[in-house]
């Protein structure tokens, strides 16, 4: 089309990212699960928080090497495809954990079922959608797609830990599980592949779209891109970078913040409430940090995110006093820098490796992340094991962070990136 065909008042790109959405919300309520699972499972199972970690910590990789080979999945099958297969493998993973009585049942269901269906759709999905229906407000739109993450916390955390009190960590398993199976069916009905197949241009563009690009083996697609990034410079510093967010974040805070308040003396559902408004000021902002992506340096704002972050973590065991008023301080201040990383890291590889790589360049990259997640996640938890506090870890991933805020600012050398 040599001209911008007609659309409705409402562009379809609009409602495939409020799918999108939805489908993340609900994959990261049950990613937040086992930071409410982990003090039942120790007092049930006698488990210690190690062993259980190295269940997390599989789940927390594969969710994140599964990343770029869904992306190429997605090109390959489709994304209403990618999706509906993966909650559906969610909601068997999730409820089957029910049965569980040995921790290397945790580490197949949990670990490797679950975090390989989680992983399916991660992040990259929204890098996905959004390169592929938007032109204009793309930061904004993945800010928002990102902030999923925290809203699923904001909505799930609070009844699973309820439910967990009054009925049990089965009762909080299956609500999510419950929550991915009735999502199936409404990923099949509405979703759609590529705005060409409305026969509309994306939203904002000024003219058409490139052709998708050949079909081929998924596999072979997801290794040819990680061998060309590897011979990227700006590769590397993004990887890196995104390898200390999974540090700093889901392995960390993710995982062990409601342990940590527990050793502190605060219950689980006033923990699992610091957790939701990180969620809710997280969801603030990373759609701030979307709207700033669109017309800011990405370099500067990754450092301030980092660097901020950094400061708050190294400080964090300061917080759990006996009024815990530092740490809701700690919530609202660190919930507003959560994952709002997330839009200018996807921009950034959008600009450095095209629009049409980038779901795949930035599944790679966000492999980095949950590869730093797990050795949060684990590092953290033998740390509690032997030390007997989480002093130590909280101070190491603040430090990581301010390494990070510096190589943010190497990203693109010394050439100016283009808008």
């Amino acid at each position: 089309m040599s001209s911008p065909p007609l659309v409705p008042r409402l562009h379809y790109g609009w409602i495939a990212a409020g799918i999108t959405f939805v489908t993340l919300l609900v994959a990261a309520g049950i990613r937040s699960a086992p930071g409410v699972m982990m003090v039942p499972l120790e007092t049930e199972f006698g488990w210690s928080r190690a062993t259980i970690s190295v269940a997390i910590s599989v789940n927390l990789v594969l969710y994140g090497l599964m990343a770029p080979f869904a992306a190429a999945l997605m090109d390959r099958f489709g994304v209403r495809r990618t999706m509906a297969v993966a909650l559906s493998v969610l909601a068997v993973g999730v409820a089957a954990t029910i049965a569980m009585g040995a921790p290397w049942q945790m580490i197949l269901l949990w670990g490797i079922v679950v975090g390989a269906g989680s992983g399916s759709i991660a992040l990259v999905l929204g890098a996905t959608v959004v390169t592929r229906w938007f032109d204009s407000w793309r930061g904004t739109v993945m800010g928002v797609l990102s902030a999923a993450n925290a809203t699923g916390q904001l909505v799930f955390l609070p009844l699973m830990a309820l439910a967990v009190q009054h009925w049990g960590w089965r009762a909080a398993v299956l609500l999510v599980a419950a929550a991915a199976a009735i999502l199936v069916p409404a990923v099949w009905l509405l979703m759609r592949e590529r705005p060409a197949d409305l026969g509309v241009w994306p939203v904002g563009a000024t003219e058409p779209p490139p052709p998708p690009p050949p079909r081929g083996n998924p596999a072979r697609t997801a290794i040819v891109a990680l061998g060309e990034g590897m011979r990227s410079r700006d590769f590397w510093l993004l990887a890196g970078g995104f390898f200390v967010c999974g540090l700093s974040t889901n392995g960390l805070i993710g995982t062990h913040l409601i342990p940590a308040c527990f050793d502190h003396g605060i219950p689980e559902v006033r923990a699992a409430g610091l957790l939701a408004v990180m969620g809710l000021f997280d969801l603030v902002g990373t759609t701030l940090s979307g709207w700033l992506s669109d017309r800011w340096d990405s370099r500067r704002l990754l450092f301030w995110y980092y660097s901020l972050r950094g400061l708050s973590l190294i400080f964090l065991d300061a917080a759990f006093g006996p009024d815990v008023f530092g740490l809701w301080l700690f919530a609202v201040f660190y919930g507003l820098d959560w994952i709002a990383t997330v839009p200018p890291t996807v921009k950034l590889a959008a600009q450095s490796f095209g629009r049409e790589r980038a779901g795949v360049m930035f599944g790679w990259i966000f492999a980095a992340h949950q590869i730093g997640a797990a050795v949060a996640a684990f590092g953290a938890g033998w740390i509690r094991t032997d030390l007997g506090d989480y002093w130590l870890a909280f101070v190491l991933s603040g430090v990581a962070c301010l390494f990070a805020a510096t190589m943010s600012l190497m990203v693109g050398g010394k050439k100016p990136i283009p808008a």
